[in-house]
């Protein structure tokens, strides 16, 4: 499977994604953990635009930021750059209420949006602090 990752540091789930023979094309905003997922195997894009481009439709885009407005702002600058059938994930432990008003906002322009929250990439929410 080809999937894009955004955020390939704190867990690094894109090298997980390459020893299971997964085709990942990374973005960070951090150049130097770019150079370090593209050194493991990953393809690396320099822009969320540049790795939608390196993705067949149907997508699936990855998302391994921290929870609250970090994924607010990475939903919303991706939307746009999708088309209809494409599916995001959110591995960034969102509290569920925020998963379910996103995931009306992405099915609205026919988009898929699955929270999988991964243990460990927000300390914050796991010692309940909002």
């Amino acid at each position: 499977m080809k999937i894009g990752m955004i955020g390939l540091g704190k867990i690094n789930m894109a090298e997980r994604l390459l020893r299971g023979g997964h085709d990942v094309v990374g973005f960070d905003l951090d150049a130097a953990v770019i150079a370090e997922a593209v050194a493991r195997g990953a393809r690396g894009a320099t822009s969320l635009e540049h790795m939608v481009g390196m993705l067949s439709p149907p997508r699936v885009v990855w998302m391994m930021v921290p929870h609250g407005a970090p994924v607010d702002h990475t939903v919303a600058a991706l939307l746009p750059l999708l088309e209809p059938g494409d599916t995001i994930v959110d591995g960034g432990n969102s509290y569920y209420k925020d998963t379910q008003r996103r995931a009306a906002a992405c099915a609205a322009g026919g988009h898929y949006y699955i929270d999988v929250g991964t243990s460990g990439v927000s300390g914050d929410w796991q010692r309940g602090i909002r």
